[in-house]
């Protein structure tokens, strides 16, 4: 019996974004070749002698006219077709020289964050535009009983070290106490331009408008498809494999993965540790927040492996 060996297709592609971070470079694959007419992140095929970087810088070059100063990995899809295995190594562009132009012709143009919903891409480039749409940093609430204290810790997270992805963590509150504590924190984020997720059952979103649910892994388990509409995020807590791939089954838009090392709260947990961290967000196929021990001091060794960013109780509130 033959059985068929699929090409494996090493591709680099681009999230360029703009200074102020608010829009981002997208083009148009060309009408003659396969899945032509939708939107994608530049980029292209890699030699065979040059690493992701190298591969981007050449393509770049060749396809918009324009000179990476400084990346950094983004992302890395791995997406079955029936025919090929592709490999998108996604760096996020930082700095670059020259105006980018379709140098071969093909549509190109700086969308709004916002915007990048309502344009067709390929199925591969989906956790792509997650990552694009997601910031660094994910600050979890810690568990405060006052809630003057609360707000004014809130507060400033969101204005002094310009947190924009909050999720509301308050285990000891009662249902009435938690919702009234997500309207604050939601009125605080909207002042700011930051998203809310609610830790609890995604019926809260009946209560409370926020712009997402975040569940624990024991929820996560429990379900069997998405319980919330795609125009909100979902999150969750996972540890392992087996966690992270029951979060590809309910469509989440990105996890938190831990502990990555030794925490105060759960001493008795062993750590992943960076090397298994890597090869977990490696098959993720959805962006990952490193948790469990992390600071700001560990955002670059985070991305550099692979993660989307770290997510942070005790380094965020402060």
């Amino acid at each position: 019996m033959n059985v068929m060996v699929k090409r494996r297709v090493h591709v680099a592609a681009a999230a360029m974004v703009s200074a102020d971070k608010k829009k981002v470079f997208i083009a148009r694959r060309p009408s003659n070749v396969d899945q032509g007419g939708l939107w994608e992140f530049p980029g292209g095929k890699l030699a065979p002698y040059e690493t992701g970087l190298e591969g981007l810088k050449r393509e770049l070059h060749e396809e918009l006219g324009v000179e990476i100063i400084r990346a950094q990995p983004l992302i890395r899809v791995h997406h079955e077709y029936p025919d090929k295995h592709i490999l998108l190594d996604v760096w996020q562009v930082h700095e670059f020289a020259g105006e980018p132009f379709g140098r071969e012709g093909q549509a190109v143009r700086w969308v709004p964050m916002e915007e990048l919903v309502n344009y067709p891409f390929p199925a591969a480039n989906l956790p792509i535009l997650r990552a694009v749409m997601l910031p660094t940093e994910y600050l979890i609430t810690m568990e405060e009983p006052d809630e003057a204290r609360f707000d004014a810790f809130l507060e400033r997270a969101l204005k002094e070290d310009n947190i924009r992805l909050v999720q509301l963590r308050a285990k000891e509150l009662d249902e009435a106490s938690y919702l009234a504590r997500a309207e604050r924190a939601l009125a605080l984020c909207r002042q700011y331009g930051a998203s809310l997720l609610l830790n609890g059952e995604p019926s809260l979103l009946d209560q409370i408008d926020a712009d997402g649910i975040h569940l624990t892994s024991e929820r996560l388990m429990q379900l069997d498809r998405r319980p919330i509409a795609e125009n909100k995020w979902l999150s969750a807590s996972t540890h392992d494999q087996t966690q992270l791939s029951q979060a590809t089954v309910l469509g989440c838009d990105f996890v938190t993965l831990s502990p990555l090392r030794t925490t105060p709260s759960h001493p008795e947990v062993a750590p992943i540790g960076w090397h298994d961290f890597q090869q977990l967000v490696e098959r993720a196929g959805m962006p990952v927040f490193a948790l469990g021990g992390m600071t700001r001091f560990d955002a670059n060794h985070a991305r550099a492996v692979g993660a989307q960013g770290i997510a942070s109780i005790r380094d965020f509130w402060k």
